[in-house]
């Protein structure tokens, strides 16, 4: 059971973020799950603001996109009622707030990628793409959304 290996790792699922804007955070159809994108937000706060690496480190960079990528997941919970249901993850589109001269950003998106392996083993692998984008919304240092199928 996938919330057995999420125990396992020390990720407690979070209620997860409302959103901060005019959409809602899952659509289903037919056996697809899209989650809106989520930022590394956690009690109603975001938790990595700025840009790399001028703001934000790498390395914190890193744990906003685990950050995110955990928001996914609860978002995913909620929708389904538990992550059984996914049968595979299809694809991940993470964006990082990043200047002009960083190059790394799937440096930062692996963190996420490889979380998902860790969790879901081989349905977890996905297409992807890991994109440097001038900003985000509120200011938030990394953006992650996911489409998942189900059984």
């Amino acid at each position: 059971m996938i919330e057995e290996k999420l125990e396992s790792l020390g990720i407690l699922l979070p209620t997860p973020p409302k959103p901060a804007g005019s959409y809602i955070p899952v659509v289903r159809t037919g056996n697809l799950v899209f989650v809106s994108g989520q930022i590394p937000m956690k009690d109603g706060q975001v938790q990595f603001k700025g840009q790399v690496p001028t703001t934000i480190s790498v390395e914190d960079a890193q744990k906003a996109a685990r950050l995110c990528i955990i928001n996914v997941l609860a978002q995913l919970k909620v929708e389904l009622g538990t992550l059984d249901k996914i049968s595979r993850i299809v694809r991940v589109s993470g964006f990082v707030n990043s200047s002009s001269e960083f190059y790394e950003q799937p440096k930062i998106i692996n963190t996420a990628s490889d979380l998902l392996f860790e969790i879901f083993g081989e349905r977890a692998k996905h297409s992807r793409i890991a994109v440097g984008v001038a900003s985000l919304p509120l200011n938030s240092a990394v953006e992650i959304d996911l489409i998942a199928e189900t059984t």
